[in-house]
């Protein structure tokens, strides 16, 4: 993924959870902190995926290919990353401006 986009991207996503927090009159260094976390936990996935696609859902290992531990490793940041909007109350919302090159 490239870094521009990437950080791009992320800057649309803090910013919606953040709209999303104030709309709902949420307030508090907590939910704040929550956010930051789940932005990390973004910046995460995104490196999983990275390696997933350059290494392949199978590795060398000591007694032949394994699976990639990327993979299981993606499962649970995902699952995290859906109980901390969860806790918020947080939903994902639609793309507005129309830019597909996103998705």
């Amino acid at each position: 993924m490239a870094k521009k986009k990437s950080q791009a991207q992320r800057k649309r996503i803090e910013a919606d959870l953040l709209n999303q927090l104030k709309e709902r009159d949420i307030g508090g260094e907590h939910f704040l902190d929550l956010i930051q976390d789940y932005l990390s936990m973004w910046d995460l996935k995104n490196k999983l995926i990275d390696d997933i696609e350059e290494e392949g859902t199978k590795i060398a290992g000591m007694h032949g290919p394994k699976s990639n531990p990327a993979i299981g490793d993606l499962n649970k940041t995902n699952a995290q990353m859906l109980k901390i909007l969860s806790e918020l109350g947080l939903k994902a919302s639609p793309n507005d401006d129309g830019d597909e090159d996103d998705w």
